[in-house]
């Protein structure tokens, strides 16, 4: 478990395909501190570290995790937002976040408003998104706000801009999306109860 906020940006410095496989190597400098079998959110991704290599680490995505988001388009060279899983002693900052992606979104428009950035992302659904409520974008827990049918639209301030690879977004840039995991369970309990 995880709660988006973002604790590194890391390099990937190598991809390799294995059948429907992706195997990627990371660099960052949280890496050396990582340990085989550690759960890791690479932008918004839970991934299991599966070796390290100095401050380097390798991660393996699996075809559903290429299909439900945009891990199969990174490139050599960009940067991934990095979380380490939770610690239960800690102080809970962000909100509950699994690391399971539920679908992607399109940035449509990016604001400068002269202190902040205004994004707005395009998605098929957003029935699961309430007015002022949490999403998890690339892995960063943030308040959405003028949600309707297809938009919704998120403020980033300078230091979440300057701490994540949302300085890299630009127009149709494909982001992660993971809805509130609280909107999800009342959906299905809805959903569950109509049925009954």
């Amino acid at each position: 478990m995880f709660t988006g906020i973002i604790e590194s940006l890391g390099n990937l410095t190598e991809s390799r395909r294995e059948g429907t496989n992706l195997h990627l190597k990371i660099s960052s400098n949280i890496s050396s501190e990582l340990q085989v079998d550690q759960s890791v959110s690479h932008n918004g991704v839970c991934l299991t570290v599966t070796a390290v290599e100095g401050d380097a680490h390798w991660v393996t995505a699996v075809d559903e995790t290429l299909a439900k988001s945009n891990i199969g388009g990174v490139k050599v060279g960009d940067q991934v937002n990095l979380e380490r899983c939770l610690q239960m002693n800690g102080r809970f900052d962000g909100h509950i976040v699994q690391g399971h992606v539920d679908t992607t979104a399109r940035v449509v428009d990016i604001k400068d408003e002269g202190g902040s950035w205004l994004f707005t992302f395009e998605l098929a659904h957003t029935e699961l998104m309430v007015e002022k409520g949490s999403v998890c974008i690339n892995g960063v827990s943030l308040t959405c706000f003028d949600v309707s049918d297809d938009r919704f639209s998120v403020a980033i301030i300078p230091y979440t801009f300057e701490h994540t690879n949302f300085n890299m977004l630009e127009k149709n840039s494909i982001v992660n999306i993971e809805y509130d995991i609280v909107g999800k369970y009342i959906q299905k309990l809805t959903k569950t109860r109509l049925h009954q």
